[in-house]
């Protein structure tokens, strides 16, 4: 076991890189109506609340900070609180208080992996590894 901690950062990187693409999806769904047809009852972007376009914006622009490790710490930190509102205002008034079922099992584990980020930091393969901002 003493080698596998030797991949801990790398291990890391790619569950950044990871979270960080299924989570830009989420923002695009919303704002682009890509990969699916958008959010129910928001006619893209266009018809979008203020509360979802900001949603999506922080996705994706979020998302993209991630994805290339730039200022990962604070990013992290704002969208495992965006995450954690989510979850309490769209997913648990729903009709049940289990995730699986109000569909919140997502914005948990996001909001869990993002935090994680926060104190672990980036990992390899991240611009603030590069720039030793970590």
């Amino acid at each position: 076991m003493k080698d596998v901690s030797k991949h801990a950062q790398t291990a890391l990187a790619v569950l950044r890189i990871v979270t960080a693409l299924l989570f830009i999806e989420h923002g695009t769904m919303k704002l682009f109506s890509f990969p699916s047809g958008g959010v129910a009852g928001t006619g893209g972007l266009g018809g979008l609340s203020p509360f979802m376009l900001t949603a999506g914006l922080l996705e994706v622009i979020g998302g993209l900070a991630i994805l290339v490790g730039v200022l990962t710490r604070p990013v992290a930190l704002l969208l495992s609180g965006q995450m954690a509102v989510a979850y309490w205002m769209i997913h648990f008034p729903g009709n049940s208080i289990f995730p699986v079922l109000n569909g919140g099992d997502a914005a948990i584990l996001f909001c869990f992996v993002f935090l994680y980020l926060v104190l672990a930091g980036p990992g390899a393969w991240s611009l603030d590894a590069k720039f030793k901002r970590i």
